[in-house]
């Protein structure tokens, strides 16, 4: 800007100097130029065809992000009167410009209507007062001054930008707690779901197991019958069907007399019911069969029933099976030929 170069020229720099300076900040305003020209005090000025136009950088290359106040763009402007005012004053009677509303006197119209749009006022008139320019005591004085005001808004500008700082890392962290607790939420989830799935596992383990221990007994049930078939055709006797779901003893020793004690009998017809009611559960099992071979046939038929926490009582006689009986077989409980267990 013409208006800027002037200013400058006016403060008693060196004009090719100006030219660089306004050059290199792409005439952004009179305070960057301004600060280009102080801090490449005493650099070689470079060749103006060979320099590249700079964005707005200072000697060390950093962008000059510190806006300026308009009061020290005033001052700035107040420093020296430009060329061309000057002459226009000598023409005119007229030296300054004064605001009506607040009575501030400014040397050049460009001053007045920066005033008129940073404060709103539009009542301006002609003045015959003089501005009388700056000795060169007050114009280092004034330069010591906006100075010391852009190093104080640069230190304010470093202080905001360090609580930022601190701010963003304390969101940061409180972010990772969260993220960490999610986290601690999501494995224990996952542990639950993997012991659920253990437990279905093992429950369709043992149904797996007792139905392999009721194909086996149904198989020696099968030969059992055969044998005794085949003995009778030998012996001349007649055959007798075993009905279904009788004992797999053979066909004589099933009409032997009632009185045969319960050691005689080789299987065991029981009838499981749940204590919580529901349709009761039979099954045929070897006499040498154990309670726990019982708890794993009644696990096998519902996932209600774990091996492990299972229990039998008998109400005719009333008796409770204790863990310890779990190891003893149905004929050493006094449970053969057959009986009614009660689970819960």
């Amino acid at each position: 800007m013409a208006g800027d170069k002037e200013t400058l020229l006016s403060m008693g720099f060196d004009p090719a100097r100006v030219d660089w300076a306004l050059r290199a900040t792409n005439n952004r305003g009179l305070q960057p130029a301004m600060d280009h020209i102080l801090e490449n005090e005493g650099k070689p000025i470079p060749d103006p065809s060979a320099a590249a136009p700079t964005s707005a950088l200072g000697s060390t290359g950093q962008p000059m992000d510190v806006d300026v106040d308009d009061e020290d763009e005033d001052a700035l402007r107040h420093l020296m009167g430009t060329k061309a005012h000057a002459a226009s004053s000598t023409e005119a009677e007229a030296k300054s410009i004064k605001c009506s509303e607040c009575g501030k006197v400014f040397k050049t119209t460009a001053l007045a209507n920066y005033h008129a749009e940073k404060s709103g006022h539009d009542q301006f008139e002609e003045s015959t007062e003089e501005i009388k320019p700056l000795t060169e005591e007050e114009k280092q004085q004034k330069l010591a001054e906006l100075r010391e005001k852009i190093a104080a808004k640069r230190s304010v500008k470093t202080q905001q930008e360090a609580a930022e700082a601190r701010a963003n890392e304390a969101i940061r962290r409180k972010t990772g707690k969260d993220v960490g607790k999610l986290k601690d939420e999501l494995m224990a989830k996952e542990l639950v779901k993997e012991a659920e799935q253990k437990r279905r596992e093992k429950l369709e383990d043992a149904k797996a197991k007792a139905a392999v221990k009721a194909q086996i007994e149904a198989d020696k049930k099968a030969r059992a019958e055969r044998t005794a078939r085949e003995k009778a055709l030998r012996d001349g006797q007649p055959i007798i069907d075993a009905p279904a779901g009788a004992s797999t003893t053979p066909a004589v020793t099933a009409s032997s007399s009632s009185g045969t004690s319960g050691k005689d009998f080789k299987e065991t017809r029981l009838q499981i019911r749940m204590a919580t009611g529901g349709t009761p559960y039979t099954t045929t099992l070897s006499s040498d069969a154990t309670l726990r071979e019982v708890a794993e046939f009644l696990a096998a038929q519902t996932l209600a029933v774990d091996v492990e926490t299972v229990a039998f009582a008998q109400h005719f006689p009333r008796k409770t099976f204790s863990r310890d009986q779990f190891s003893k077989t149905l004929r050493e409980l006094g449970l053969t030929p057959s009986a009614v267990l009660i689970a819960s």
